[in-house]
C-alpha cells in the first residue's frame, strides 16, 4: 500500500510542477494540438486527403493522431529524464525504481484527457457521430500507447543516467518519430511494402487505428493493431529488462 500511495505522491508531484507558475496553465496543453492540427490541415491537409482518399475530414484525423501522440511524446520524454530529475531521491532511500518513470507518465494522462476534451469539441463541430459499440475500444488504445511509452520510457531512463548524452539526443528522437508514425497521415497513402511494414510495426500505430475507430468510424487494418502490438511488447520487454539490469547501479550513477 505505501508503494501506491508513494506512485501517488510523484504522479502529483509531476502534475503540480509542470503547472506551477504557468500564466496559461492547462491551456497549453491544448494550444499545442490545435496549433499543429492548423498548420498540417492548411499546409498538408488536401494534399494527403486526396491521394489517400480519407472519408473524414482531415483536421479531425489529424487532431486525433496528436491527441495520441501528445500523451506519447510527453510521456517518453518525461520518463527519460525521470531517474536523472530524481537523482537525489534515489540517493537517499530505497524503494522500487520504476514507480518514478511510471509516475511521469501518469501524470502525462492528465494532458490526455484535456486534449481529448479538445477532440470532442471538434466532433460536435464537424457534426461527426460516435461509434459507441467502438467506444470500448478506447481504453485498449490506453493500454497500448501506455505501455509503448512505458517500455522506450523505461530503455531511455536507464540509458540516460549513464549517458547523460540522451537528454540531448531525445527531443531529435521525438521529432524523428513524429514523421515515421501515421499521425499526419494514414498508412494507405504509401503502395511501398518496406515503408507501410515499417509504419505498421510502429507502437504508436495501434493505438491510432483503435481510437480513430472509436471517434472517426475509421475502417480498422486489424494487421496494423497486430504488428504494432508486437511492437509494443518487444519495446516493453527490452525497456524492463535493460532497467531492471541498471537499478541496481542507479544510486552510484545518479
Amino acid at each position: 500500500m505505501s508503494y501506491w500511495e508513494l506512485l501517488y505522491f510523484f504522479t502529483w508531484r509531476e502534475i503540480k510542477v509542470k503547472y506551477k507558475q504557468t500564466v496559461l496553465g492547462f491551456l497549453w496543453v491544448i494550444l499545442q494540438p490545435a496549433l499543429m492540427t492548423i498548420v498540417f490541415t492548411f499546409f498538408l491537409g488536401n494534399a494527403i486527403s486526396s491521394v489517400s482518399k480519407l472519408t473524414v475530414p482531415y483536421p479531425l484525423f489529424a487532431l486525433s493522431g496528436l491527441v495520441i501522440w501528445g500523451f506519447f511524446s510527453t510521456g517518453l520524454s518525461n520518463a527519460a529524464n525521470s531517474m536523472v530529475n530524481n537523482s537525489n531521491i534515489i540517493k537517499k532511500v530505497y524503494f522500487p525504481r520504476l514507480i518514478i518513470p511510471f509516475s511521469a507518465i501518469l501524470s502525462s494522462s492528465v494532458d490526455f484527457l484535456i486534449s481529448l476534451c479538445l477532440f470532442f469539441i471538434a466532433l460536435i463541430y464537424f457534426q461527426t457521430p460516435i461509434n459507441w459499440l467502438h467506444l470500448l475500444y478506447l481504453p485498449l488504445a490506453l493500454i497500448m500507447i501506455s505501455f509503448s511509452t512505458l517500455g522506450i520510457g523505461m530503455f531511455l531512463a536507464a540509458l540516460n543516467i549513464k549517458y547523460r548524452d540522451v537528454r540531448y539526443i531525445l527531443p531529435f528522437f521525438i521529432q524523428g518519430m513524429l514523421f515515421v508514425s501515421p499521425i499526419m497521415f494514414p498508412i494507405s497513402i504509401t503502395n511501398n511494402p518496406v515503408a507501410t511494414t515499417i509504419l505498421q510495426f510502429n507502437p504508436v500505430a495501434g493505438a491510432l487505428e483503435l481510437i480513430r475507430s472509436v471517434f472517426l468510424n475509421y475502417e480498422m487494418n486489424l494487421t496494423t493493431i497486430a504488428y504494432s502490438s508486437i511492437s509494443t511488447l518487444v519495446f516493453f520487454m527490452i525497456g524492463l529488462y535493460t532497467f531492471r539490469k541498471t537499478e541496481a547501479y542507479f544510486a552510484d550513477l545518479a
